[in-house]
């Protein structure tokens, strides 16, 4: 080989070698932080296995291109802060938190890294974005709109009892998005002429306080507000309602299949699935503030016989026609 025909072949083989090493480059990895209470219950864990159906269906594969940091409270939401501040540690390149109780402490943590939320009951009342058109920050993700639903469940709860007068609210003063519901709850009651009184429970324990200061002021009905701490323990919830014969009406099914008597909410299933679509955005680098917030659109309204029967109540054949679920 001549020194022309060398020079030439080394050259052409260094030039090569850059384009063979960029194609060997390995898809890279992002890493997601989940912070939430209790993934091991088998209710949590169902939903987080839509929203991992959702990411694979954008063709984000667990160990792949993305990894999963659970973070779970395990019904000590005290420490949520402590666990989102081990998040940003970590340097994740998103933070899905589940609504309201999980967005606070993860935008306490960090002002920059991407925040989704997929269930926020009330993101604008909290303050969390400051619009649902243009969220702003680096926080978005899908609403449920409590603050508009509860109204609609109070309204639901009085037809199926209309005998009640005296309705029960129980809620969490730890969850920010209970506090604006609250308020549209006392001006839903006034135009429903009934009187509601709210109690507060935190943690697992009030529970059984709190049924026993609704039985002492003579509730006759209870509307349980959806938040983790209810959800985790939802077969409680639905026993000390039948042991103090309370009709329950919630935006969680979950406590209508452990013995409730009512729900009407947001299909959860959707809306998990639906988050996969922000976090494929965000990685692929749109802005959270550039992401508008959207609402559920698939509303449930479910309704268990056979606790109507335990507690001796017939429930209105209007309203069982409006179910989109019978539990018999």
């Amino acid at each position: 080989m001549d020194r022309r025909a060398f020079i030439g072949t080394v050259t052409g083989t260094l030039l090569a070698a850059p384009f063979a090493a960029e194609a060997q480059q390995p898809e890279k990895v992002y890493r997601i932080g989940i912070l939430t209470n209790k993934p091991s219950d088998p209710a949590e864990a169902h939903l987080w296995q839509a929203f991992q159906l959702g990411l694979r269906e954008r063709g984000w594969i667990e160990g792949r291109n993305i990894l999963i940091e659970f973070r779970e409270a395990e019904g000590n939401l005290a420490r949520l802060p402590e666990l989102a501040a081990d998040l940003v540690r970590l340097k994740v390149d998103l933070i899905l938190a589940r609504a309201s109780t999980f967005v606070q402490p993860a935008k306490a943590a960090t002002s920059s890294i991407p925040i989704v939320f997929l269930t926020h009951a009330d993101p604008v009342g909290t303050g969390h974005v400051a619009s649902l058109a243009r969220p702003g920050g680096n926080i978005t993700g899908l609403a449920v709109l409590m603050t508009d639903l509860a109204p609609k469940a109070l309204e639901l709860l009085v037809s199926a009892v209309p005998v009640a007068k005296r309705i029960a609210v129980l809620w969490n003063p730890d969850t920010p998005s209970h506090t604006p519901a609250l308020k549209a709850l006392e001006d839903a009651g006034r135009t429903l002429r009934v009187q509601l009184q709210a109690v507060g429970a935190r943690t697992a324990p009030e529970l059984e306080g709190a049924f026993a200061a609704m039985a002492r002021a003579r509730a006759q009905a209870v509307l349980v507000l959806g938040t983790a701490i209810f959800l985790a323990e939802r077969q409680r919830v639905a026993e000390l309602a039948i042991k103090y014969r309370l009709p329950t009406m919630s935006n969680l099914r979950d406590v209508v299949e452990a013995g409730g008597l009512m729900s009407y909410g947001p299909n959860w299933d959707d809306l998990y699935r639906r988050g996969a679509i922000y976090v494929d955005k965000i990685l692929k680098g749109a802005k959270p503030a550039d992401l508008p917030v959207e609402q559920a659109t698939k509303f449930d309204l479910v309704i268990n016989l056979k606790t109507a029967k335990a507690l001796g109540l017939t429930i209105p054949p209007s309203l069982l026609a409006r179910a989109d679920q019978v539990i018999e």
